[in-house]
């Protein structure tokens, strides 16, 4: 139940290992310990919310759009004995009342957010960060910073609606725009490529399933999304980055003078 590109700590690594070794490094990223506070926008079924609560005894919230993620979510939460630390909220991220978050994750949103979007949305995760708090933005990237933002006439009709993707150095601008100081970025193009070969033979694996869980167009469609994605992730026309940045006291950052994830 994890929908974004996964991090392989080796070749041969299961997709599951590298979904779990993702979590784990964004926590590291952060420099989560007990007793911080994160919020992870657009936390989809609540993956991150769960690792940070589980290994790290981080207070978290997660909030999304979508009420069936947040319910399940929520569900999956209590099985595991996570709900005096975990929440997920089906929620707009703009919604979020509460402030002096330790850490902002933000985990394959931003290519909904828009273009023309970002100054307010880094604004406003500079608004929700304590001095000294980090923010880890995940995202689908250009490999440059001329092209066109729309994903293209299919992903746009079939996959995600009204979709658009950046340059790094685009996400980078807008960061440090809102006032945070970036401090380190990091490409996991290869990553997606071997994610979505996990996936696509997951799909084909359990064919039969899927298309009795929805119907055989909508396993075509996104049988085909995954293998184009794959080649484009391949031939290096798309990119995965994170961007790990801090909100500033007077130039005070909190952050070591080297990195320690």
């Amino acid at each position: 139940m994890t929908y974004t590109c996964a991090v392989f700590p080796t070749e041969d690594a299961t997709l599951e290992e590298a979904q779990d070794y993702k979590y784990d490094l964004v926590c590291r990223k952060l420099g989560l310990k007990e007793g911080d506070r994160l919020l992870d926008l657009g936390c989809g079924w609540g993956g991150m919310v769960r690792h940070a609560a589980k290994h790290y005894g981080v207070k978290a919230l997660g909030v999304t759009l979508s009420r069936e993620q947040a319910t399940w979510a929520q569900e999956e939460i209590k099985r595991q004995g996570l709900d005096h630390l975990a929440e997920v909220r089906h929620s707009d991220y703009r919604d979020v009342p509460e402030t002096d978050f330790d850490a902002v994750s933000s985990i394959g949103l931003t290519e909904h957010i828009g273009v023309d979007n970002y100054p307010s949305y880094f604004a406003f995760i500079e608004n929700r960060l304590r001095p000294g708090g980090r923010m880890l933005n995940h995202c689908i990237t250009r490999h440059d910073n001329q092209g066109r933002a729309s994903a293209g006439a299919f992903i746009d009709r079939y996959v995600f609606p009204d979709g658009e993707l950046a340059g790094s150095g685009t996400i980078v601008r807008a960061v440090e725009d809102a006032g945070l100081e970036v401090q380190h970025h990091e490409n996991f193009r290869v990553h997606y490529a071997k994610t979505l070969a996990g996936w696509s033979k997951n799909l084909a694996d359990n064919w039969d399933a899927c298309v009795a869980e929805t119907d055989e167009g909508t396993a075509r469609v996104w049988g085909l999304y995954m293998v184009g994605s794959r080649i484009a992730f391949e031939r290096n026309e798309i990119q995965l980055h994170h961007v790990l940045a801090t909100k500033n006291d007077d130039g005070e950052s909190g952050y070591p003078l080297r990195h320690e994830f």
